[in-house]
């Protein structure tokens, strides 16, 4: 027997229709959620993004204005553009699409992002944040993937959980947040030795390595919740996870597909992390 195929498309849609409501909710308060993305380049990869990001806020009803640099653009330019938006009434969330170019310092402009309005939740103070459970955002697709399993009621407390990939954005993130919710979790990369010996003992596995199909059946638990992260393109144009899907989904209890799976969820809560945010500016109860 299959495994159950976690809908990422499906639960977006879901979360989606809520947060219309909370768009909605704001309206009548005269409050218009408002999001600014930077972009600094012309990596086609991030103009797509950030059109998406751009056509998901007007699905929900939330404001977006896209500030484009050249990518020879100086760091002290984005950076007063971040100042200016960090003032700004209208502006509740800050999004700066990576990556940067080379002769940028990503830190330095992540942090210069104000805590409040830093709904990626990539800023020092949010990812530090993570360890006590006191973050204000939490990481989009983290959060998006634990949305996922309470929305398939899939158990954490108590289950062994392992995290493959070890990235500030999606692994450690990823692992806290397991951690918070009462899992043993375990921390591997694709430099980690025998590591079915890891993947082979999780109830919940989260792959992040961006190494097509590196996960094999023979490295899954029977039943085991197998999330997969990774989105390659493959020579001949294939999109495909970091997990080897048509194999695994048979020894597999619950798996993400790629594409339709988590992808969907990290845009969604980042529409809900800007949501969020204007609710607390204007003191407003969900």
């Amino acid at each position: 027997m299959g495994a159950n195929i976690i809908d990422g498309n499906a639960i977006a849609r879901e979360v989606r229709a809520e947060l219309r409501t909370r768009t909605e909710s704001l309206e009548k308060c005269g409050i218009k959620p408002g999001l600014a993305v930077i972009i600094v380049g012309d990596d086609p990869a991030s103009t797509i993004y950030v059109r998406n990001k751009v056509k998901a806020c007007s699905e929900v009803g939330i404001h977006s204005e896209v500030h484009n640099f050249p990518k020879d653009a100086e760091q002290d330019e984005v950076q007063r553009c971040i100042r200016e938006l960090n003032e700004s009434p209208l502006i509740h969330g800050i999004l700066v699409q990576l990556p940067l170019p080379q002769h940028f310092e990503a830190n330095r402009v992540m942090t210069s992002i104000a805590v409040e309005k830093d709904v990626d939740g990539f800023h020092l103070c949010n990812v530090g944040a993570l360890v006590t459970g006191n973050t204000v955002f939490s990481p989009c697709t983290p959060y998006g993937v634990m949305i996922m399993l309470n929305k398939n009621h899939i158990p954490i407390e108590g289950k062994h959980a392992v995290m493959v990939g070890r990235s500030n954005i999606v692994g450690k993130p990823m692992a806290l947040m397991l951690l918070a919710k009462g899992a043993t979790v375990t921390i591997c990369s694709s430099k980690t030795r025998d590591l079915a010996t890891h993947t082979k003992s999780a109830d919940i596995l989260v792959v992040a390595t961006g190494i097509p199909r590196m996960i094999s059946v023979g490295m899954v638990k029977p039943g085991a919740t197998v999330v997969d992260v990774g989105i390659n393109r493959l020579p001949d144009g294939k999109l495909v996870g970091d997990v080897d899907f048509e194999s695994v989904k048979e020894k597999a209890g619950f798996i993400t597909p790629v594409p339709g799976g988590v992808g969907p969820m990290t845009i969604t809560m980042l529409l809900c992390n800007t949501i969020e945010a204007a609710e607390r500016a204007h003191d407003v109860t969900k």
